[in-house]
């Protein structure tokens, strides 16, 4: 009941990639990856970026630039700081879909920062389903995050330099588990629906129900795999913010790029049926 899965360039796959296929489901068939295959994802995201010249650093300078603006005009309100820069990362995946496409050019040996630009030409309709259901869980989270912090912060909102402070000490502990396994649950929703999905509607003009319960299904069948990834992809980030935002300008392109390759592993086509 399993095959092979062919790897980048038509070479078959190495032996951490099997390819699962039920001959009566009308989805395509999902392959089953290694542990620790996201590292090879990051290591041809890498290699994305570099032959990529300077479109994948623009979309880099982006992320960095969209961080650094919402510090700057709400640094006064570190509650509508965290809530929004949170929220800015789960629709991250979407905004990654340019560094998709370029990815997906390299592979077919064109290139051009334009044409990723308006890769959504001729899927608005599919891509902008996911992107309501990304906007309404950001809208939510919001909500709950600015709720967390009333709930703690009854008597006033901290400083941003308070808040801070009180983070990196953990004087208020509870606050930050609290906020930490709300935002879990929301991340988690988003990283089930979206991981695979936005770069198979790209690849393959797949309607957006389809592309999130392949998404889902593709994260349950690879529940250790999607872990290291998640994990690493927390990591990146996190270092994008200890480093002001300036991290990102290279960490979110080779994340969005990896995650390209990410789909090409997990999502098979149905021509493996044969």
């Amino acid at each position: 009941m399993s095959n092979q899965a062919q790897g980048r360039g038509g070479d078959s796959a190495p032996p951490d990639i099997k390819t699962i296929i039920d001959h009566e489901s009308p989805f395509p068939p999902i392959r089953r990856i290694g542990m620790f295959r996201p590292l090879v994802w990051l290591k041809l995201g890498w290699q994305d970026f570099r032959a990529s010249g300077g479109a994948s650093l623009f979309y880099g300078v982006c992320f960095a630039a969209m961080g650094l603006v919402l510090n700057l005009i709400l640094s006064h309100a570190p509650e509508y700081v965290s809530a929004l820069t949170c929220g800015f990362l789960l629709i991250g995946p979407l905004l990654a879909l340019g560094l998709y496409d370029i990815s997906r050019r390299i592979e077919n040996v064109r290139s051009g920062l334009l044409g990723s630009v308006f890769s959504m030409r001729g899927r608005w309709s599919n891509i902008g389903v996911l992107a309501l259901v990304l906007a309404v869980i950001m809208m939510v989270w919001a909500r709950a995050s600015l709720v967390v912090f009333a709930l703690f912060y009854n008597k006033g909102m901290p400083t941003m330099h308070g808040f801070l402070s009180q983070l990196f000490s953990l004087s208020n502990l509870e606050f930050v588990m609290v906020y930490a396994c709300i935002g879990f649950v929301f991340a988690s929703i988003v990283f089930a629906i979206s991981w695979v999905s936005i770069p198979l509607m790209l690849d393959r003009d797949t309607d957006a129900i389809t592309a999130m319960i392949i998404s889902c299904v593709s994260l349950f069948v690879n529940v250790p795999a999607t872990l290291v990834w998640a994990s690493m992809i927390v990591a990146f980030v996190v270092l994008g913010f200890m480093s002001w935002n300036l991290g990102f300008i290279i960490a979110m392109p080779i994340v969005g790029h990896a995650t390209w390759h990410a789909y090409k592993d997990v999502v098979g086509r149905h021509s493996d049926r044969s």
